[in-house]
C-alpha cells in the first residue's frame, strides 16, 4: 500500500504555477470502485470549488499536485449549482428527482420586513451521473454498529480503483488511522457500510496518514 496513493481529504492542492485550494470531498463510482473526481475548495470562500478530473493529478507526493495551472483550474465545472425556486414552497416541498447529489440548502428571504415574496436560492453539490460522494467525516459502519468516520481514500495508480478506505477509529484520547481493505466495503450509502465488526476493525493495524491533523 506504500506505493498506492493516498487521498486525504483536507490535504492541500498545488496546480503547476501554485496552490489552488484544498481537498474537500471526492466522487467514486460505487460500482468500478474507482476514484473518479475531485473536488477542490479554493481558500478563498468567495470563489467556488471545482470538479477536478482523477486525470488531472500528476502526484500526491507532499500534498495532491495537479497537471494544469490554474487558469485551466478555474475554467472546470464548478462543484455546486444554483437553482432559483418560486417563493411560498419551503424547502420540505423542495423535490429534485434527477438530482444525483445530497443537496443542502441555503435560504434567503429579502425584504421580509416589506412583506415581498422572493424566490429561495437552493444551493447543491454537483456529482457526475453515477457517482457519489464521499467526505470527510462520513461515518463508517461495521456490522454492529458504527466504528469510526472517512478520513480519505487510497487508490492504485493505474486505474484509480480504490483499495482501501482511511478510517479514523476511536474517540479524542485514543484516536488512530486504519486502512480498510475495499473489500471490506458492502456498499456506499450516507457513509460507507463494511462487512466487518468493531472488533475485527480493532485488529487491524494502524496507518500513518500523510497530512493528519
Amino acid at each position: 500500500m506504500s506505493d498506492e496513493p493516498e487521498f486525504v481529504i483536507g490535504s492541500e492542492v498545488s496546480c503547476t504555477d501554485g496552490v489552488c485550494g484544498e481537498l474537500h470531498r471526492v466522487v467514486v463510482d460505487p460500482v468500478a470502485r474507482r476514484l473518479t473526481h475531485l473536488v477542490v475548495e479554493p481558500r478563498h470562500g468567495h470563489q467556488h470549488g471545482r470538479l477536478v478530473p482523477i486525470d488531472l493529478v500528476e502526484s500526491t507526493d507532499g500534498g495532491i499536485h495537479l497537471r494544469s495551472d490554474r487558469a485551466g483550474f478555474d475554467a472546470l465545472d464548478e462543484a455546486e449549482e444554483t437553482q432559483l425556486l418560486p417563493g411560498g414552497g419551503g424547502p420540505w416541498g423542495y423535490h429534485d428527482e434527477n438530482a444525483v447529489s445530497w443537496p443542502y440548502y441555503n435560504l434567503v428571504d429579502l425584504d421580509r420586513d416589506e412583506g415581498h415574496q422572493h424566490p429561495e436560492v437552493v444551493t447543491h453539490d454537483r456529482v457526475p451521473q453515477g457517482g457519489v460522494e464521499v467526505r470527510r467525516g462520513d461515518p463508517v459502519q461495521a456490522s454492529d454498529g458504527v466504528v469510526g468516520h472517512i478520513h480519505g481514500l487510497v487508490v492504485e495508480p493505474k486505474d484509480h480503483r480504490v483499495t482501501h478506505i482511511l478510517l479514523e477509529e476511536g474517540h479524542l484520547w485514543g484516536r488512530r488511522d486504519v486502512a480498510i481493505p475495499v473489500s471490506a466495503v458492502a456498499r456506499v450509502e450516507d457513509g460507507v457500510v463494511l462487512t466487518l465488526s468493531k472488533d475485527q476493525v480493532g485488529a487491524l493495524p494502524p496507518v500513518a496518514v500523510e497530512g493528519r491533523h
